[in-house]
C-alpha cells in the first residue's frame, strides 16, 4: 500500500526551512510546481531542479525538500483522475471535524464502547453517503 503525505502540509511545512520571509512564495510556487508534475519522472526531475537552486541559497530547505517531498509523489501511481482528492487529507480532515463536532454534544460517555459505537454509526453513515450519495471517488473507468 503506498503512503501519500498531504501536499499541502508539505508545502507548508517547507515554511520553516525558508531563511527569509520574502522566499516564501516562489519557494511554495516551486513546490506547487513539483507537485502539478504529470508523472513521478518529472516530478522527481524538478524536485532535482530545486535542491540545486536551495542548496546555494538555503541549504537546510534543500535538504529537507530532498528527504520530504519524495513522500508527496505516491500520488503519481493512482489514476489520473483520482490525484485531485487523494493528494490532501482534505477528506480525512472532514470526517474527523465531523466526528468531532458530533461527539462534543454528548459530552460525556459512559464508557468507551459508547463512545464506538456513536462514531462506528457516524462513520457508517459517512460510507453510506459516499455510495449512495455524492461518488466522492468514482471507481468506474
Amino acid at each position: 500500500m503506498p503512503w501519500q503525505r498531504c501536499q499541502f502540509h508539505l508545502q507548508q511545512n517547507a515554511h520553516a526551512y525558508v531563511p527569509r520571509l520574502d522566499q516564501r512564495k516562489p519557494v511554495a510556487l516551486r513546490i506547487r510546481t513539483i507537485f502539478n508534475a504529470p508523472d513521478r519522472a518529472e516530478a522527481q526531475r524538478l524536485l532535482k531542479q530545486a535542491v540545486e537552486l536551495w542548496a546555494v541559497e538555503a541549504p537546510a530547505l534543500a535538504t529537507w525538500a530532498e528527504d520530504n517531498l519524495p513522500e508527496g509523489f505516491a500520488i503519481f501511481e493512482l489514476p489520473h483522475a483520482h490525484r485531485i482528492r487523494l493528494r490532501t487529507t482534505n477528506g480525512l480532515e472532514r470526517i474527523n471535524r465531523e466526528l468531532k463536532r458530533r461527539t462534543r454534544v454528548a459530552s460525556i460517555f459512559p464508557n468507551a464502547p459508547s463512545c464506538l459505537r456513536l462514531v462506528s454509526a457516524l462513520l457508517a453513515e459517512c460510507d453510506e453517503e459516499w455510495m449512495s450519495g455524492k461518488i466522492y471517488l468514482n471507481m468506474n473507468p
